[in-house]
């Protein structure tokens, strides 16, 4: 396997890692309920996508 011959610097360290850190997701409500959802997703609570029922929607006991 090879071995980096020379360390690297921190700034060149720190380039390579602009992108670790992740923004918070976006997210819409739910049109059907109201309830907040990921976009382009079956909505968890009601089970609507695009005006339909896709799903059945989780029971909660």
């Amino acid at each position: 396997m090879p071995n980096p011959k020379r360390r690297h610097s921190r700034a060149r360290r720190d380039r390579r890692r602009t992108h670790d850190s992740l923004d918070t997701m976006s997210s819409s409500t739910c049109p059907n309920c109201g309830v907040p959802k990921m976009p382009h997703r079956v909505c968890p609570s009601c089970g609507f996508y695009r005006g339909k029922l896709t799903v059945r929607p989780a029971q909660t006991v």
